[in-house]
């Protein structure tokens, strides 16, 4: 790539994943982020995020970047010589896979725009869709691009990239060049100037994106197990862990028990892969999923066990009528650092601990005070939760729990992600 190249870029969707590469891309090269809701193009245009995201943020302030949020795509995608589709997957149950209908409008609009635009998809995908795509619209320059960025550290990740992998067809020249010279622009863009640039086809490309996150999942499942088989047998957790991650080649990355894996990625990621194996023979993928579902059911019945204990020390009744425990739901967020609680584990346990009777209440400064959410009341005055709830759950532990101990339910050990 020549170092005069100066192209424009447009990025369709303004999450984790949109934004960063559009601040990323933003620091040399003109920018538009375009999405459908329009406080979040605002906040952009005033140089805030959107999210919690430090480097985002800092990135923003600044005013240095050559970025324009906007609502008009006609604008965007006209004026683009590439758009990076980073709009939501989410899994459809129903229909057994992703849900790319926002993916495949956006390419749908970019042929009608600017068809000689170079498309990026960065949406996780099914295994095949970009082959698919391709064939279905005779559109020859879309290429696949995965993302592995963690909520709350999306810029930071895409700054200093683990790799840069691009999934294209090998026997296409002229798709080739162009996903060369995208990845030139990200490796240029970030501050780790020798990330490894992997080629391969499409479909591999996105099968990388599945089994990665797959196998995040099952250390998380891992290491929950293990953490079950602790609790139940009354051993140390911490003391098996970090026996057993003293060995280099397990080491001591996603190794902190948690209610369970949760977040937007995994538990879609998981089921889709899942998914694509169809017919082919395995046992493992099945079991990272279900392994989920039974570390959460674990954990909602050590929860009522503990209220259970508290009814009977406090001479309540358990169930009977006089009176409800209740229990005092911290944070919603998966992860440290984020205000982002989708599809989080613990919404799952509290949900499952409700069923059974118990009354909720939650602390969770990213709602409003006063408001219900997950059935809950939201009480966003720490000292009047911590007063009102009998037993306290927390999927990640905070120092500000530290005067009410005695009642906290939680399974992290060593205070981080």
């Amino acid at each position: 790539m020549s170092s005069g190249y100066d192209p424009i870029i447009a990025v369709a969707g303004i999450g984790y994943v949109g934004l960063s590469i559009a601040v990323l891309l933003a620091q040399r090269h003109k920018v538009y982020a375009v999405d459908v809701l329009p406080e979040k193009v605002d906040l952009i245009n005033k140089k805030m995020s959107p999210f919690v995201d430090k480097e985002i943020e800092a990135r923003l302030a600044t005013g240095r970047l050559k970025l324009t949020a906007t609502l008009d795509a006609s604008t965007a995608y006209g004026n683009a010589d590439f758009v990076v589709i980073a709009t939501p997957t989410d899994y459809d149950p129903d229909q057994n896979s992703f849900d790319t209908s926002t993916v495949e409008r956006v390419i749908g609009q970019v042929m009608g725009i600017n068809p000689a635009a170079s498309i990026v998809i960065k949406s996780t995908v099914p295994v095949g869709f970009t082959e698919t795509v391709r064939k279905k619209t005779g559109k020859g320059t879309v290429f696949f691009c995965p993302e592995f960025l963690r909520e709350g550290k999306a810029l930071y990740d895409n700054l200093y990239p683990s790799r840069i992998i691009i999934g294209i067809d090998e026997s296409d020249e002229k798709l080739t060049e162009k996903a060369r010279i995208f990845a030139e622009l990200l490796r240029e863009c970030a501050n780790k100037k020798d990330a490894e640039i992997l080629f391969m086809n499409s479909t591999e490309a996105e099968a990388v994106k599945l089994f990665a996150n797959t196998y995040l999942a099952l250390r998380v499942s891992f290491f929950n197990e293990l953490d079950t088989y602790a609790e139940m047998q009354r051993l140390n957790a911490r003391r098996i862990i970090e026996g057993v991650c003293g060995d280099p080649r397990i080491g001591a990355h996603y190794n902190n028990p948690s209610f369970g894996y949760g977040g937007y990625c995994l538990p879609k990621d998981t089921r889709q892969l899942l998914a694509n194996y169809g017919d082919i023979p395995q046992k493992l993928i099945r079991a990272v999923v279900e392994s989920n579902g039974t570390r959460k059911d674990f954990i909602a019945g050590q929860i009522l066990r503990k209220v259970g204990l508290y009814l009977e020390a406090n001479s309540f009744p358990d169930q009977g009528g006089k009176r409800k425990t209740t229990v005092g739901v911290y944070r919603l967020a998966m992860k440290q650092g984020s205000d982002n609680f989708r599809h989080g584990a613990i919404q799952d346990v509290v949900e499952s601990i409700q069923s059974k009777g118990a009354a909720t209440i939650l602390y969770e400064p990213a709602l409003s005070d006063g408001e219900r959410f997950c059935n809950s009341l939201v009480v966003n005055d720490l000292s009047k939760f911590k007063a009102e709830s009998d037993v306290i759950i927390a999927n990640r532990y905070d120092s500000s729990l530290d005067d009410v101990r005695e009642k906290l339910y939680t399974r992290d050990i060593f205070g981080r992600d």
